[in-house]
């Protein structure tokens, strides 16, 4: 078995979403799971089939982002895994319950923006991720003004009152 990581590609400021299914129905299954949950919501989704002709699946409603999670599912080359890039403005939080209740969605391994690593193993058989490394080290404990800070923050957001 060799172990790699994978980066993510994406421009900085898109959110995504990656996980793992177990059928070639999660596609669309996703898809309308996203529209449902959020009308005119801009998404492109790549799936990567694990068996049969072990293809990238996808969709979406942004050319651009359907191109990016095509391009990353390629790298990662995992089976049965899934790569949802929201568009600007949209957020995992509006969606993350809507794609967990797709009954073909197994798992999620992170939802964010941030930089991120995918810690891939592979054997002769086929690639899969182990996990994520999802941003930076923890630097420290948050102080009375972090705390204010991470609270304003939440309300300018609107996630608060």
């Amino acid at each position: 078995m060799e172990l790699s990581t994978v980066r993510i590609e994406k421009p900085e400021s898109i959110n995504f979403i990656l996980g793992q299914s177990h059928f070639i129905k999660t596609v669309e299954d996703i898809h309308e799971a996203l529209v449902t949950a959020v009308p005119g919501i801009k998404f492109g989704l790549a799936f990567c089939e694990a068996s049969g002709p072990a293809l990238v699946r996808w969709t979406g409603t942004d050319e651009a982002l359907i191109e990016l999670a095509k391009s990353n599912a390629l790298n990662l080359a995992a089976g049965h895994t899934f790569i949802l890039f929201l568009g600007e403005g949209f957020f995992p939080i509006n969606v993350l319950k809507a794609v967990q209740a797709v009954p073909e969605v197994c798992r999620i391994f992170c939802a964010t923006a941030n930089p991120t690593e995918v810690i891939i193993a592979e054997t002769e058989q086929g690639r899969g991720i182990l996990g994520v490394i999802d941003g930076v080290r923890t630097k420290g404990v948050e102080g009375e003004a972090e705390i204010a800070e991470r609270k304003a923050l939440l309300r300018r957001f609107g996630y608060k009152l």
